[in-house]
């Protein structure tokens, strides 16, 4: 008889040959630092970018005043909603100046809620060749039809809008501002025009700029101006925030089509109060508080990514997020083990999370890191590097 695992093995095999394999890591955090089995190292592989996650000052804080249930027990459209949600939403909607704001349990729970509820076979998306899994994933779920235009080519981007977007009945527009793997950052007011010009809905993933950009934490949106000319603004509470859950902010048309039509929502049961709770203390008396961090935040990245081309290296973006490209799997699975060895966790980027000969290691800063502790990088790297050209 046929064994039935036997795909299965074959294929974990063939992840292994060519460096692609992944398997879960356990450690303690404290701080900036990780330890395993007694050793410390620097935690460059978290998107905990203002160090309030592992900020035991700030637990404490909350702590005092914490009086929340520790599970819902429920989905929201039952018994799982409660006042604490709507305090947060109606914060979130006064800060993004939208009408309405509605609380996930996480981000991939919101992208691929949003975008499956609000297309269908009959309309068309114009989406990032780079945009997160979890956008591309809503995409497919909703049957629409889908445009990939070339990584922050907006002259590709209207080429596409203008030969197909009378074809259906609804276009959205849909990108990162801040690109996870690149580290790079979308021009939100070009975006702006097409929309208007096509007549399409614009949805912005401000994930990975939340609570990092901006006078008040807002994003890119903030600080390009544009927060009021886009549709629905997506954001997560587990990177910056250090909390967990997602939101979007938008109409009450959209917010409201996506309650009674976003399986991801509906069908959930609701993030406990208490993570909520901790998510509201954060926005309203943590972050207003970390101006001088975030501006730190991203003077170090601007020196790091200097440094790293000082040594001859290829870092990406223009953010506190920096990969390093390495090129091949095994490349980046190398490096990783190196730095590592030597106190910096760094993991790799592979194929087929990114094109095929562009693996790296991403290295995400984070507020609580001084640059000192960042200066041995550049050196490391580029020996890393020397020694696999003679391997």
């Amino acid at each position: 008889m046929k064994n039935l695992y036997d795909r299965y093995k074959r294929e974990l095999e063939s992840l292994h040959q060519t460096s692609s394999n992944r398997k879960l890591n356990s450690f303690k955090k404290l701080g900036q630092y990780i330890f395993v089995e007694n050793k410390r190292y620097l935690n460059l592989s978290s998107n905990d970018y203002l160090g309030i996650a592992e900020n035991k000052d700030v637990l404490d804080k909350f702590i005092e005043i914490a009086d929340f249930s520790m599970g819902s027990s429920s989905s929201r459209l039952l018994t799982g909603s409660s006042y604490v949600f709507a305090k947060l939403e109606c914060l979130l909607a006064a800060m993004f100046s939208k009408e309405k704001a509605l609380i996930f349990n996480s981000g991939y729970h919101a992208n691929t809620g949003i975008m499956s509820a609000l297309l269908t076979k009959k309309d068309a998306v114009f989406c990032d060749k780079l945009n997160h899994a979890s956008i591309l994933d809503g995409i497919k779920l909703s049957d629409a039809k889908m445009f990939r235009y070339k990584h922050l080519d907006y002259n590709h981007l209207e080429e596409l809008l203008e030969k197909n977007r009378d074809e259906y009945d609804t276009a959205v527009i849909v990108s990162e501002s801040l690109f996870s793997m690149d580290g790079d950052i979308a021009d939100l007011n070009r975006l702006i025009e097409l929309k208007r010009k096509y007549n399409a809905i614009l949805i912005v993933d401000e994930a990975h700029a939340y609570g990092v950009y901006g006078e008040k934490g807002l994003g890119i949106a903030e600080v390009q101006g544009c927060i009021k000319d886009i549709d629905l603004i997506v954001g997560t509470f587990g990177k910056a925030i250090g909390s967990i859950g997602a939101f979007c902010a938008g109409s009450d048309v959209l917010i409201n089509y996506l309650i009674n039509k976003c399986r991801p929502l509906i069908f959930s049961t609701a993030l406990p109060e208490i993570n909520v709770a901790f998510t509201y203390c954060v926005i309203t008396e943590i972050l207003p508080n970390m101006k001088e961090q975030r501006r730190q935040l991203l003077l170090n990245a601007q020196k790091l990514r200097e440094a790293l081309k000082a040594k001859g290296l290829e870092p990406l973006g223009e953010s506190h997020i920096i990969p390093v490209i390495l090129g091949s799997n095994k490349r980046a699975v190398d490096c990783s083990k190196f730095m590592i060895d030597n106190g910096y966790y760094l993991l790799p980027i592979r194929h087929p999370t990114v094109a095929p000969g562009s693996s790296r290691i991403r290295i995400s800063l984070r507020a609580d890191i001084e640059y000192e502790e960042l200066e041995k990088i550049p050196d490391l790297i580029a020996q890393k590097m020397i020694e696999s050209d003679y391997e």
